[in-house]
């Protein structure tokens, strides 16, 4: 194989290896449409809505993989990878989030995360972070979003945090209340 072949080649789950999967996460049509697409991929996978769910999972059979989501109903989503770290050291743990900052990135691999990503992200994405030896970076995403699209992400999730009240979320955006009013009257970009 040549060095583009190696780079370009999609990461396999080996056979014969432990291919126990545990998906965190409080969103229950995302969880099951991933749960469903890691099984297609060979994963043995157990899901899990909340933090409470999560750390029972893990001490009932710690995963040699998990997928959690920073922040859940109940939590942290961090408690989870503390617990699962502990139980289990060698997996291989990825962090999503509906909105990326630094500071919880570097919390994330801290604790314990193998690879951090922010929503939305697809299988495949999580299948690379998942399956990427120590060494290797995985590949970054085809698809990326774009910076509107990023944007657009942050101002709902601050929005919904805000229990969508406009007025304060224009606030801690530091924008004005009328100009937030038109962002949110659009469509999302792509």
């Amino acid at each position: 194989m040549t060095e583009t072949d190696l780079k370009t080649a999609k990461p396999t789950l080996d056979p014969g290896a432990d291919a126990s999967l545990l998906l965190v996460d409080d969103d229950d049509a995302f969880l099951r449409r991933l749960g469903k697409a890691m099984e297609k991929r060979g994963f043995d996978v157990e899901m899990a809505a909340s933090v409470a769910e999560g750390r029972a999972s893990v001490t009932r059979k710690p995963a040699a993989f998990a997928v959690v989501d920073l922040r859940l109903g109940d939590g942290n989503g961090l408690d989870v990878v503390e617990a699962l770290r502990e139980r289990r050291p060698d997996s291989k743990i990825v962090v999503l989030t509906g909105y990326g900052a630094i500071a919880t990135a570097v919390a994330a691999v801290k604790i314990g995360a193998t690879d951090y990503l922010s929503k939305p992200a697809d299988a495949t994405d999580i299948i690379n972070a998942l399956l990427a030896r120590d060494d290797d970076l995985p590949p970054p995403p085809e698809n990326p979003m774009s910076a509107d699209r990023v944007r657009w992400e942050h101002i709902q999730r601050v929005y919904e945090l805000c229990d969508r009240n406009v007025s304060e979320t224009a606030r801690r955006l530091n924008m004005h209340r009328r100009t937030l009013q038109r962002i949110l009257a659009k469509r999302s970009p792509k």
